[in-house]
């Protein structure tokens, strides 16, 4: 597989928060009027917002910006590009296109990037900002330099094994986990059922996992009790700031 002429997600930031304009004062957990809410995908040409045919989840909260405990993620599934509704009110930037991209860390409230880019209609300038915060190796604002490396042609991308066809088990939890999202067994084993209508012993799914996980296609993720996640690998490696 070829990653110049193969458009793949890199990276997902799930419950983004998008406004029009620069970082300013009041950009905080909550923006207030005039956001949109939804997705940011990055892939190794385009930057993507998606903030259609919208899922809502009410997660527990931990951390200093969020003093109810809860927090209300709205966001949208991406797990195939070409089924991305093409069009308002999503949002398409191609990686060429983008003239300035800043990262913002915790100073200006909650982590984010803001991206100036220019296209037919004119120039345009955006902040997204994360609602998924705690204790992550990455921040939305880390995105920045990778688009710089990408724009400039020196990022470097792994070359990942083509995933099995959605015929197998293995090709279907692939394409669940193409959100780029860690998630555990249960989790896995009924995004599978619910997308492809059948019916699943964790004992298979977690065999399935592991499988790929020894082939580089998914990345394991062991917590001090003993329980498991897995995360789609990205063509980032190491770099993979996705949530």
């Amino acid at each position: 597989m070829s990653n110049q002429n193969i458009e793949i997600i890199l990276a997902q930031e799930q419950g983004a928060k998008m406004r029009d304009g620069g970082v300013e004062k009041e950009v905080e957990a909550d923006f207030g009027f005039g956001i949109k809410e939804g997705t940011l995908v990055l892939t190794n040409k385009r930057l993507i917002f998606v903030c259609t045919n919208q899922q809502e989840e009410d997660l527990q909260g931990e951390n200093a910006l969020n003093p109810t405990g809860k927090i209300r993620l709205v966001y949208s599934e991406v797990e195939d590009l070409s089924k991305i509704p093409t069009g308002s009110p999503n949002i398409f930037v191609p990686i060429g296109s983008i003239s300035s991209i800043k990262g913002h860390g915790m100073a200006l409230g909650r982590p984010s990037l803001e991206v100036t880019w220019g296209d037919e209609s004119g120039e345009h300038r955006s902040v997204f900002a994360e609602t998924l915060m705690g204790r992550r190796k990455w921040n939305l604002n880390d995105w920045a330099p990778i688009i710089e490396n990408l724009k400039a042609g020196t990022q470097k991308l792994i070359s990942l094994p083509r995933p099995p066809s959605t015929d197998s088990l293995e090709g279907r939890i692939v394409y669940v986990l193409s959100d780029m999202q860690e998630k555990g067994v249960f989790e896995i084993e009924e995004a599978v059922e619910t997308q492809f209508k059948v019916d699943l012993d964790p004992d298979e799914v977690q065999a399935a996992c592991d499988k790929l996980a020894n082939q580089h296609l998914l990345v394991r993720y062991p917590d001090s009790t003993g329980d498991v996640s897995y995360r789609r690998a990205s063509p980032l490696g190491e770099d993979n700031p996705s949530s």
